[in-house]
């Protein structure tokens, strides 16, 4: 499948939408200005989308605003359908869908479908949520009272998605929102837009009302503040760095905004002695290579007990070895490019300061003979605390192995970062599972499991990985307010 053909046939096929949704109408930056989005697998430019900023920002605000009186009135089982009517086209459309995330973001192209129906199902799960926002009645400490708790929705949301997830960090979002009678104002990632603004296209299809949803991309700092700066705008969600989640969270202080923010990890991927070897390297394997490395769940370290740290050095490296890197529509690739040179510099730096240090490269360790940004899977021993790849988040498909002694020891270290969304062990110990998973300082842990992300499940950090859940019923939460209403006077006749 040639990149070229794909992005001809996406074109036709009415989803290849190059220009903002304000209103329900499709439009240009106010100044004509555009930014353009490359297929990092080829370096070819496959669009030009409008470069906005703060007024259309405020437009999509202003829409969003009036849109919501009539949406939050709507019976949840109206919302309901809406959502539903989504969800089908989505799913419909999936092939499409996938195509343009591989064309834009890189990941293969089985990865990328799998996304869309990932994506899919938050709008699936929530469009059933929506029919279970229930209130409370509490008994009155007075004859004559009645009180009454009300569940009602925030407002317009602004929502800002990053490029990795170019559908299902927007879906997971926007389908909560939605579900509870929010409008959102979206915006994606300047890198990837062209798949936000196809799921766009599909809810405008669905016959959800213009102003419910609207995208602007572009200038992001610009967008930021005038979403910050907005009293309309009730609450802001993201999805990305730390670094920028810290500003808008402070940026939202000046209006006094709800935020829920899901930024970097660090996660540790603790190997016990006792653990099922191919379950371990199967687990770790799809942990830390799945999207490149690209991910925030990602195992950043692999700390192994030193009992069985050379049999599982070994046998993970034979199983990286086997990787086969490529433009993601090469039938048979499981890994990308990264998404932008920053990204491969970002690696090349951390490989550096690990072997300055004293780690050793066991496989890769360098780009990769195709060129551009694609990196060789690469695994690195005798990795120490103290290095800058054990520190920060790597993003990118290098592993660490870091060796340990004890259970102590191992959660001590696991523990040892301002960072806390996921975490895995592999043991056969029942009693350790449960042990360490709860001294975990960690919003999610995966036990002899490396994938563990679902719409059904609350997905959330600690520390500086965030704050507030996406996903399952708790999902809902961030997106309703609670008001308690007092009847008086209630035995007159």
């Amino acid at each position: 499948m040639e990149a070229q053909s794909v992005a001809a046939r996406l074109k036709n096929s009415g989803l290849f939408r190059m220009q903002g949704l304000i209103g329900g109408k499709w439009i240009d930056a106010y100044d004509g200005k555009t930014i353009k989005v490359n297929n990092p697998a080829t370096g070819e430019i496959i669009a030009e989308v409008p470069c906005m900023g703060r007024r259309e920002t405020n437009d999509a605000i202003s829409s969003a605003y009036d849109a919501f009186s009539s949406w939050s009135k709507l019976t949840a089982a109206e919302r309901s359908k809406y959502l539903r009517n989504w969800y089908d086209l989505l799913m419909t459309h999936k092939e499409e869908l996938g195509q343009l995330i591989t064309l834009e973001q890189g990941k293969p192209l089985k990865e990328a479908i799998g996304e869309i129906s990932y994506g899919a199902s938050f709008i699936e799960f929530f469009s059933e949520e929506a029919k279970r926002v229930y209130g409370d009645i509490i008994p009155a400490p007075l004859a004559d009272r009645r009180l009454v708790v009300l569940k009602q929705p925030v407002g317009v949301v602004g929502a800002i998605a990053p490029w990795n997830f170019p559908l299902a960090m927007i879906t997971r979002k926007v389908g909560p929102a939605l579900a509870c009678g929010c409008t959102v104002v979206i915006k994606p990632s300047e890198l990837t837009p062209l798949t936000a603004l196809a799921a766009a296209e599909l809810a405008l299809q669905a016959g959800i009302p213009q102003g419910v949803v609207n995208v602007v991309m572009g200038n992001a700092p610009d967008i930021g503040d005038a979403l910050l700066a907005s009293t309309q705008v009730r609450k802001i969600t993201f999805t990305g760095s730390t670094a920028v989640g810290k500003k808008l969270m402070a940026g939202a202080a000046g209006t006094v905004k709800r935020v829920s923010l899901e930024l970097g990890g660090n996660a540790p991927c603790i190997v016990f002695d006792d653990a099922d070897l191919d379950v371990a390297v199967k687990g770790t394997l799809a942990a830390k290579f799945r999207n490149s490395g690209q991910t925030c769940v990602c195992a950043n370290r692999i700390l192994v007990q030193e009992g069985i740290y050379e049999k599982f050095a070994d046998a993970f490296s034979k199983a990286v070895q086997h990787l086969q890197v490529g433009d993601g529509f090469t039938e048979g690739v499981v890994q990308g490019p990264l998404i932008n040179e920053a990204a491969v510099q970002k690696v090349e730096t951390f490989i550096q300061d690990a072997t300055s240090k004293g780690a050793k490269v066991l496989l890769g360790g360098k780009r990769h003979s195709l060129g551009l940004t694609f990196y060789e899977p690469t695994v690195v021993t005798d990795v120490k605390n103290e290095m800058l790849i054990a520190k920060e988040e790597v993003f990118g498909p290098v592993a660490p192995l870091l060796r340990f002694k004890t259970e102590e020891e191992a959660i001590h270290i696991a523990n040892d970062t301002n960072a806390g969304l996921a975490a895995y062990i592999f043991t056969n110990n029942v009693q350790r599972t449960w042990r360490v998973s709860e001294a975990l300082e960690y919003g999610l842990v995966g036990v002899n499991e490396g994938i563990i992300s679902t719409e059904l499940a609350p997905f959330g950090g600690v520390k500086q990985s965030g704050l507030g859940r996406e996903g399952s019923k708790y999902g809902m939460d961030e997106y309703l307010e609670l008001k308690y209403i007092c009847f008086g006077d209630m035995n007159r006749k």
